[in-house]
């Protein structure tokens, strides 16, 4: 496994390598410290699995360079740093393709789990995100329903959910509910549906804000 630290901070560089080495002992670690390094080493190395990305790179927006990423490197699982949390800069980081955001006041142990999240295949959304009251894309269509059933939502679709809020990959759901990943994409589209968002990490944030208790029974 290849994994890339591109910050401009040798130290935190060197904190992420520690994190990193803790939770895959295997890993094969390469650091960069501005985005012209860091494609480069993506371009030597096209099977990185994963990326963390600082957002502040002093050559160039973080966030065009997870853009070029995205498109370029489709497969490459990519977690945004930052040391602004706000709302607006998370959304935007998801709405570009990062598959985690964390922000670096997190502490060793949640960032452990974010990354160890990623690395399965999951969702990381920072908790502060999810207990933010005020975001505007996502309350302006509130569910007029105190229960997934209530917006009309199958015994399968409220698990499919349950998995979705666990960071479970389709493929993952599909093997827990024991049904084709066809299926399961379908269930998703209804899901967001209802929920009146248009991704899995927005209904992530929406039900987690709902704070209904969901848990799948094939789980339990």
């Amino acid at each position: 496994m290849k994994v890339l630290i591109v910050d401009d901070h040798a130290l935190i560089r060197e904190a992420l390598h520690a994190v990193l080495k803790q939770l895959k002992r295997e890993a094969v670690i390469f650091q960069a410290s501005n985005s012209r390094q860091a494609m480069h080493i993506v371009e030597e190395h096209p099977d990185i699995s994963l990326i963390l990305l600082d957002i502040n790179l002093p050559d160039r927006d973080g966030f065009s360079v997870l853009r070029e990423l995205r498109d370029r490197y489709a497969t490459i699982a990519i977690i945004i740093l930052s040391s602004s949390d706000d709302q607006d800069t998370v959304k935007l980081a998801f709405k570009l393709g990062a598959l985690g955001f964390i922000p670096k006041t997190t502490e060793r142990e949640v960032m452990l789990n974010a990354i160890e999240l990623v690395f399965s295949g999951g969702v990381y959304i920072p908790s502060e995100i999810l207990e933010e009251t005020t975001c505007p894309r996502l309350t302006n269509k509130p569910a007029t329903r105190d229960s997934p059933r209530g917006l009309g939502l199958t015994d399968r679709q409220i698990e499919v959910l349950a998995l979705m809020m666990k960071g479970r990959s389709n493929k993952v759901i599909a093997q827990t509910l024991n049904m084709a990943v066809p299926t399961v994409k379908n269930h998703i589209t209804v899901v967001l549906k209802a929920l009146s968002v248009t991704s899995r990490t927005e209904a992530v944030v929406k039900v987690g804000k709902m704070g209904w208790e969901l848990s799948p029974k094939s789980e339990s």
